[in-house]
């Protein structure tokens, strides 16, 4: 991997995926994680930044995942996005498909790993 750094943002209402993922993921030099476990505050704080990718939960109680991704594409269409839920239907993975979502994962996750290669290949898009 190259030298790169890639800033990205968790937004996830469980502390405990916030923990596992941020502590995961900060384990690779070229990531710098940032977490947030309310949605109205991340997209406060995200603001105008630039951030390279958003691993966004899908059921949060404050606000909706997908009204999340919509928000977030209103502002910066190109913004990469991999939707989390442990709560999959049909319905949900096509809206968020719809609304711009560059992929989607399954809480649990199949491996951390896993999902680490799936943030790479977003990333190198």
């Amino acid at each position: 991997m190259n030298n790169e750094k890639y800033s990205i943002v968790i937004i996830d209402d469980e502390t405990e995926i916030l923990n596992v993922l941020s502590r995961y993921l900060t384990r690779n030099a070229n990531f710098s994680v940032t977490t947030y476990s309310n949605p109205v505050s991340a997209l406060g704080a995200i603001g105008n930044s630039k951030v390279d990718l958003i691993l966004l939960d899908i059921m949060m109680p404050q606000m909706n995942g997908l009204e999340v991704l919509e928000k977030l594409k209103a502002k910066d269409p190109e913004q990469k996005v991999i939707m989390m839920t442990a709560y999959s239907t049909l319905d949900k993975v096509l809206k968020s498909h719809k609304e711009g979502a560059t992929n989607y994962v399954m809480k649990p996750f199949d491996s951390l790993q896993a999902l680490e290669k799936k943030i790479l290949e977003v990333l190198k898009s």
